[in-house]
C-alpha cells in the first residue's frame, strides 16, 4: 500500500475499487517501477548474475543494417521548376527599375545637350569660358556613355521578359507560340524588323492574356499603340542622327546637337512607357496564370435575416 502521490495520505481500507484516492481523487497507480542495471532482470538465487561488458561487437561487419548507398537528396527538398509566368514576374521586377533609371539618365543627357546648344549660340558673338566648355563636354560624354550602358542592360532584361511573357501568354491562351524565341530576339535587334516585330509581339501578348479568340486579329490598346509609336520614332530618329553626324560644318554640328537632344527625350519617353507596359502586362498575366489552380477561401457567414437580436424581445 502506497500513499497518495498528491495528498500523501493512505487509503483508509486499502486500495479502493475505483483506483482513486478518497481524499483528493488522484489516480493511484497499481504499477511499481523498478530500475535495473543493463543485463535484464536479476534472478534471485545462488546463480551469479552476468556482468555487463559493454555494447556488442562483431568480428565482421554484420549483414543487417542500412544498405551501402550514397546520400540522396530528399524529394521534398528538390527545387520546383518555375513556370514562364513566374519567371516573367521576376524579370519584370528587375526590368522596371532599370527602365526608370534609363529614362532619368536620358533626360539628364538631353539637358546636357540643350546646354551645349545654348553655349553654341553664345559662342557666335563672344568667347566662352573654358570651365563651362569642359563641364558641358564632361556632362555630354558621361551622360551619353551611362545612358547607353543603362539602356543596354535594361533592354536585355526587357527582352528576356518578352520571351517569358510571350510563352506564358501562349500557355494561358492554350495555343502554341507563333514565334520562336530566336525569332523574337532577331525581330527586336535587327534594324528594319525592329520597327514592326516589337509592337506586334506586345500586342499578341496582350491579346492572349485578355482571353480574346486566337483566330481574331490582335487589336492593341492605346498604351501599346503609344509605346509602338514612341519606339519606332526613336529608332528612325536615331538612324537619322547617326547619319547626320557624318556631315561637316558648323551648322551640321549645331543640328546634330539638337537631334541628339530630341533622341534622348524620345529615349526617356520610350523607357518610361516600356516600364508601364511591362507592369501592366505582368499584372494581367499573373492572375491568369494563378487562376488555373483552385484555392480554398474561408469567408464569413452573415447572420440570417430572421435571426433574433441579443437583448430583443
Amino acid at each position: 500500500m502506497h500513499p497518495c502521490p498528491r495528498c500523501g495520505r493512505l487509503p483508509p481500507h486499502g486500495r479502493t475499487a475505483s483506483g482513486l484516492c478518497v481524499y483528493c481523487g488522484q489516480f493511484l497507480s497499481t504499477v511499481d517501477w523498478v530500475a535495473w542495471p543493463p543485463g535484464g532482470y536479476q534472478v534471485r538465487g545462488p546463480r551469479p548474475q552476468p556482468r555487463y561488458t559493454g555494447p556488442p561487437s562483431y568480428p565482421i561487419p554484420p549483414r543487417w543494417g542500412f544498405p551501402l548507398v550514397t546520400w540522396r537528396r530528399p524529394r521534398s527538398l528538390e527545387p520546383v521548376p518555375a513556370t514562364n509566368g513566374q519567371r516573367a514576374g521576376a524579370l519584370a521586377g528587375t526590368a522596371q527599375p532599370l527602365l526608370w533609371l534609363a529614362a532619368a539618365v536620358a533626360l539628364l543627357t538631353a539637358g546636357a545637350e540643350v546646354w551645349r546648344y545654348l553655349l553654341l549660340l553664345d559662342s557666335r558673338t563672344d568667347a566662352l569660358p573654358a570651365g563651362q566648355l569642359r563641364t558641358s563636354d564632361a556632362l555630354v560624354v558621361t551622360g551619353g556613355v551611362v545612358s547607353v550602358l543603362v539602356s543596354a542592360l535594361a533592354g536585355l532584361v526587357t527582352l528576356a521578359w518578352v520571351r517569358r511573357a510571350y510563352a506564358a501568354a501562349a500557355e494561358v491562351a492554350g495555343v502554341a507560340p507563333s514565334r520562336r524565341p530566336r525569332d523574337l530576339v532577331v525581330g527586336w535587334l535587327v534594324p528594319g524588323l525592329n520597327l514592326f516585330v516589337p509592337g506586334s509581339t506586345l500586342a499578341e501578348i496582350e491579346h492572349a492574356v485578355l482571353g480574346r479568340p486566337p483566330w481574331r486579329r490582335p487589336d492593341p490598346s492605346p498604351l501599346v499603340r503609344a509605346w509602338w509609336a514612341a519606339w519606332a520614332s526613336g529608332v528612325v530618329l536615331a538612324v537619322i542622327t547617326l547619319l547626320w553626324s557624318l556631315r561637316d560644318g558648323t551648322q551640321a554640328v549645331a543640328d546634330g546637337v539638337v537631334l541628339h537632344a530630341v533622341v534622348d527625350v524620345l529615349a526617356a519617353v520610350t523607357a518610361a512607357l516600356t516600364a508601364v507596359v511591362v507592369r501592366v502586362l505582368t499584372e494581367l498575366l499573373q492572375p491568369a496564370v494563378a487562376g488555373r489552380a483552385r484555392r480554398m477561401v474561408v469567408v464569413p457567414v452573415g447572420k440570417p435575416a430572421g435571426a433574433a437580436v441579443d437583448g430583443g424581445s
